[in-house]
């Protein structure tokens, strides 16, 4: 724009020479949107940029009639070339652990002082914020420039929404200052407020379209449209509370990061307090809680985080949650309803799950008809013994009951009305059959939780054991989800995870001919069945789905054998649950009686050893677990700290030293390689004096490890 033009006013302007303005500016910012979001290649600068779209702006308000319906001050942003793609996070995007009452916040706040070796009076400040109920979003950034945006998607890949992130108002496209650094991943929520809620869901309705269910999936759902212009139409916001990868520190404290971040331009929650102990934190709960209804936007609790950055390294985390951060969930909002009856699920487990079939309600703005009754004892409120339990209710059928979402997700029931119990009422009967499969459900010692027997024979485990299998932290088979290896178990063709891998030698020409198939999809699924012949150990570990045995476990397990063999061995060798190989299966810190008999039992069980066995020969290679990715004097080294420590406390010395890439065991063995004994040490030093193992002091480990 020439500076001639510039200087016009627009007042001066009649109206064909506003429309031939009009027409000029459109064509100019879609050029620029083109090349700018498109192809990456700016053709005029962010100035020039702001200049054409406020002069665009100016003439359609003062020429309404000139606004044409597909105005790019309407739009934001351009089309992507292609659907969504996968960004894999530079940081793992974490979840947070949960406090529902001020007893869970003390317990946090004891579980750091504990971690960090600190008093309980010890100073120990921590930052306070609403929780926002959206959706969670990362946006990278490099030399001020936003490069992409991903969803949190399973922590580690995350769907690749950058062109529909650029169309919300709060995400600035460039950071403003000149000293942010080089690489910043700003982290935060996206959501939509309750009145532009309403407005959306008015529109949808007059349109004839099914309105969204809660303001989160409003969110949510324009988030990931594959046209951007669709999401710049709907009023999305963004709150920036984090940060991924950085290539320099953004401050030393929590609060001091999100001040930086709103002076480069982020909308940063405005009620967000720095507090200096537990009964501020509380008391800012409060405060928020009694305003929530007031806010104008949905929120779910309140985030507490510890300020220092420092203290947050050393705390670090665990398998899927920070050690440094908590929620504080508000209660639940409830609502009366009758339960119709009560269904029995079982699950892959076989566990036998009773559900609430309730008369629709809306709870918390969702509308509910089904609520969890936990299990046997919950229902009857009286355990095994038959002495009453804590949270169990005589939940009967016919009943009047209080439902409530228990952190604003899970419906439950909260009490029961008996002055409106139908006279012929009977206490429910919990079954001791299999509903699918008519096997006997039986209770562990100990357990509240019923279970078939049935295993692989009982077709409701056959399904769900199918399902996990092809999970995402599992095989993750492309094209193969859930609902396809239920169509197939349907159909005869899958009955265990081995079929997955011969469907082809045996229905591969029928698969091509059913209804939403054809040989061009039957083929991708065969080659992506192909790819996941090779297979790494811990996911082969993990998709057996064998009880007790979780994503954390299976990693545990494979970093400690490293391969198939080396655990097939110890699992065989440890089927009398005692012996040599049973001690080194509970040597390894981590796994315990329970879950080590978990392991071996499903491994001895006939039916379930011809499913593993089968499905083992279908593979070309199980990949040994890595070794550690950073290389240190103890990578690879099992060790064992006994004694008390005076530097660190158990827990942090524990994390530094599997951090190295070495394995934490809680008794010394022949595998152990160094004993670290502080003031105390007792029978695990004396042990290892007499196998010979290397024993170290407190500042010998230290030195040797570098700290």
């Amino acid at each position: 724009m020439s500076k001639a033009e510039q200087e016009v006013s627009v007042g001066a302007l009649d109206e064909a020479q506003a429309a031939a303005e009009v027409a000029r500016l459109t064509a100019l910012i879609r050029r620029a949107n083109d090349a700018y979001y498109r192809e990456d290649a700016p053709e005029i600068s962010d100035a020039q940029y702001d200049a054409a779209k406020r002069r665009l702006n100016l003439l359609e308000a003062v020429f309404p009639r000139l606004k044409r319906a597909d105005s790019p001050t309407g739009q934001v942003g351009a089309a992507p070339r292609e659907g969504f793609g996968r960004i894999r996070h530079a940081v793992r995007m974490l979840s947070l652990a949960n406090a529902f009452d001020a007893e869970d916040v003390r317990e946090f706040d004891r579980g750091i002082r504990s971690f960090l070796a600190l008093a309980a009076d010890a100073p120990l400040a921590y930052t306070a914020e609403p929780k926002i109920d959206g959706l969670s979003l990362t946006i990278r950034y490099e030399n001020g420039v936003l490069i992409h945006a991903a969803t949190r998607g399973d922590g580690e890949v995350g769907e690749d929404v950058t062109a529909n992130a650029r169309t919300i108002g709060d995400i600035p496209h460039r950071i403003a200052g000149a000293d942010a650094p080089e690489i910043l991943e700003v982290r935060g929520e996206v959501y939509m407020g309750h009145a532009d809620f309403a407005a959306l869901n008015a529109a949808q309705k007059a349109r004839g379209d099914k309105p969204f269910a809660n303001p989160r999936n409003a969110a949510a759902g324009s988030l990931r449209q594959l046209d951007p212009t669709v999401t710049a139409t709907r009023p999305l916001r963004f709150f920036a509370y984090a940060w991924g990868e950085v290539s320099a520190p953004l401050a030393a404290t929590q609060m001091e990061a999100l001040e930086r971040l709103a002076q480069m331009g982020f909308v940063i929650n405005d009620l967000t307090r720095l507090c200096a102990d537990v009964d501020c934190l509380l008391a800012h709960y409060a405060r928020i809680e009694r305003e929530r209804a007031t806010l104008g936007y949905d929120i779910d609790g309140v985030v507490y985080k510890v300020n220092d950055l420092a203290l947050q390294a050393r705390l670090g985390m665990r398998s899927t949650t920070p050690r440094w951060a908590i929620a504080h969930k508000f209660p639940a909002e409830t609502a009366w309803t009758r339960l119709e009856r009560i269904d029995i699920q079982v699950g892959r487990t076989g566990a036998l799950s009773p559900v609430a079939r309730l008369s629709p309600v809306t709870v918390g703005g969702v509308v509910v008809s089904n609520a969890t009754l936990h299990n046997e004892d919950y229902i009857a409120g009286r355990d095994a013994t038959g002495a009453p339990i804590r949270e169990g209710r005589d939940i009967r059928e016919g009943d009047w009951v209080q439902v409530y979402r228990a952190g604003d997700v899970i419906p439950k029931i909260r009490d029961v009305d008996l002055s409106r119990r139908p006279a012929d009422s009977r206490p429910f009967e919990f079954p001791k059959q299999c509903p699918e499969c008519g096997a006997d459900a039986v209770r562990e010692p100990g357990d509240s939780v019923r279970r078939c027997t049935g295993g692989l024979a009982c077709p409701a485990q056959q399904v769900e054991r199918l399902r996990h299998f092809v999970s995402r932290p599992a095989f993750d088979i492309e094209g193969l989800g859930a609902k396809q290896v239920e169509a197939f178990h349907r159909l005869g063709w899958v009955q265990s995870p081995a079929d997955i891998f011969t469907l082809k030698a045996r229905h591969g020409a029928e698969l091509a001919g059913l209804d939403g198939w054809g040989e061009i999809s039957a083929q991708k699924l065969f080659a992506a069945i192909d790819a996941r012949r090779r297979i790494p150990l811990a996911r082969l570990i993990f998709a057996l789905g064998i009880r007790h045995v979780g994503e954390a476990a299976a990693n545990l397990l494979a970093r400690n054998f490293r391969s198939w063999e080396a655990l097939l061995a110890v699992i065989d060798a440890a089927a009398p649950q005692a012996g040599e190989a049973w001690e080194a299966l509970l040597a390894i810190d981590g796994i315990g009686t329970v879950m080590a008999a978990s392991l071996v039992t499903a491994f001895h069980q006939q039916g379930e050893r011809a499913a593993i066995d089968a499905l083992v020969r279908e593979l070309t290679e199980i990949i040994p677990a890595e070794p550690p990715a950073r290389q240190s004097p103890v990578a690879g080294k099992t060790v064992v700290f006994t004694g008390k420590l005076e530097r660190m406390t158990r827990a942090e010395a524990k994390a530094r030293a599997e951090a190295l890439g070495a394995k934490v065991a809680g008794s010394v063995s022949k595998k152990t390689d160094i004993v670290i004994a502080g003031p105390g040490a007792g029978s695990k030093a004396k042990k290892a004096a007499e196998l010979g193992i290397e024993v170290l002091d407190e500042a010998a480990w230290l030195a040797l490890v570098g700290s």
